[in-house]
């Protein structure tokens, strides 16, 4: 009641004044704009290749089988060096679990990280990679700072390490790459 009555008051004057909002009014008016702000951030999101080039497009078979469809975007002339995102479509059913398990493989392969930090940045993978069925996609997005990866669309996770960036996007893009095809067909300038 005091509300109301210190709400005419107010009017009474001050005419033109700006009444005092009720503590409910008020929860509902910030509820109303957290509400927007997290909407903005989840469905208004902006699509982590703008500003990059398209530049090629391959497969990557695993004994005969497509695995996945890769896409890569390259914020500069060279398309090694970040900023670049990769796409991978994927065209089978594969466990997060055994998606972290390759990428330790392959930059094991490509010697790029010593034992101790290989199990780290496996388990940050195993964390992070979900399981995919046919057409899900990873994108992964490597800047300075390290990589960020969506899951159709939506960010699942981050390593805040350039080394780690570096390596796992070697799996793709370095020349000791255990699929030369596939690094050729990205590099190639659509």
């Amino acid at each position: 009641m005091s509300c109301i009555l210190n709400s005419r008051i107010v009017k009474l004057v001050a005419p033109g004044a700006v009444e005092p909002a009720s503590p409910l009014r008020r929860e509902l008016l910030l509820g109303a704009a957290g509400f927007a702000v997290l909407s903005s951030a989840a469905f208004g999101s902006t699509d982590p290749t703008t500003g990059l080039k398209r530049w090629g497009t391959g497969n990557f078979r695993r004994f005969g089988f497509l695995v996945y469809e890769a896409t890569l975007w390259a914020g500069g002339e060279d398309p090694v060096r970040p900023p670049l995102a990769l796409r991978l479509t994927y065209k089978r059913n594969i466990a997060g679990k055994d998606i972290a398990e390759a990428s330790v493989k392959e930059m094991r392969g490509l010697g790029v990280a010593d034992e101790a930090q290989l199990q780290r940045w496996g388990e940050r993978m195993a964390q992070i990679f979900p399981d995919v069925r046919p057409e899900d996609r990873i994108l992964g997005v490597h800047t300075a700072e390290g990589a960020s990866f969506l899951y159709n669309d939506r960010l699942i996770g981050r390593v805040d390490d350039p080394a780690f960036a570096r390596a796992f996007f070697a799996i793709w893009l370095d020349p000791k790459t255990s699929a030369p095809e596939l690094r050729a067909a990205l590099l190639r300038r659509v």
